[in-house]
């Protein structure tokens, strides 16, 4: 039997593109947004929603959408040399491209001219996903601190050290700074390459910004507009 989910919504958040999104949500401040589709800007679907600090929502990857799945996929934290099984990962290309994020709700918007909208921060999915639903987080439910992280487990990744060249932190937007830190911290680079020579190359929020790694050191060298370039 096959089914079918209708797009609710799609998400507007600074990641134009893959590279620099983050590996899990809640890992960086960054600020996102949930526009609905006209057929569900209902208020009073939302009602009760602003008494949650958190919400999941189930997305489509929907740039990695493939004919065929594959029962297993190498994970980018393994150094992308090691098989596991697809559902023992949150790789993208599964039978089925669906996406889980738990992100916090910040606010929402009922006076916006596409109303309601809901703004939230934490979210690693990229500009332009649909949105099938949102349901709220339970911490009582939805949390357990006994949980084994299994291969994923953070411990076995350790953060870099963030710097910015001279002249290129006063070019960041002071509400992009913070999530954008954290995440360089994290190293968006694919686990396997270690070239410290490389300039890597970020799109977020409308700004390119370039970095190199040498070590546990990741120096941010240029900043710009892409309005600019």
């Amino acid at each position: 039997m096959n089914y079918s989910m209708n797009v609710i919504a799609y998400v507007r958040s600074p990641f134009r593109s893959k590279f620099g999104i983050p590996r899990q949500s809640g890992l960086a401040d960054i600020p996102a947004k949930i526009v609905f589709e006209p057929e569900y800007r209902v208020p009073e679907a939302f009602r009760g929603l602003e008494g949650f600090s958190h919400i999941w929502i189930l997305w489509g990857f929907s740039e990695t959408v493939r004919g065929e799945w594959s029962p297993t996929v190498r994970p980018p934290k393994l150094g992308g040399n090691k098989r596991m099984g697809v559902f023992a990962t949150r790789s993208p290309f599964r039978p089925n491209p669906i996406g889980l994020s738990s992100v916090r709700l910040e606010k929402i918007d009922l006076d916006d001219d596409e109303a309601p909208v809901l703004y939230i921060s934490g979210a690693d999915i990229m500009d332009g996903t649909p949105v099938f639903d949102i349901k709220p987080y339970l911490p009582y439910t939805d949390s357990h601190a006994d949980a084994s992280a299994g291969f994923a487990a953070p411990e076995k990744f350790g953060l870099l050290t963030v710097r910015f060249a001279a002249g290129t932190e006063e070019k960041i937007p002071d509400e992009l700074k913070k999530g954008l830190t954290e995440l360089l911290a994290q190293d968006p680079r694919p686990a396997y390459q270690e070239q410290p020579e490389r300039v890597y190359i970020m799109d977020i929020a409308g700004y390119e910004v370039r970095f190199t790694v040498n070590g546990n050191i990741l120096t941010v060298i240029e900043v710009n507009g892409l309005d600019n370039l």
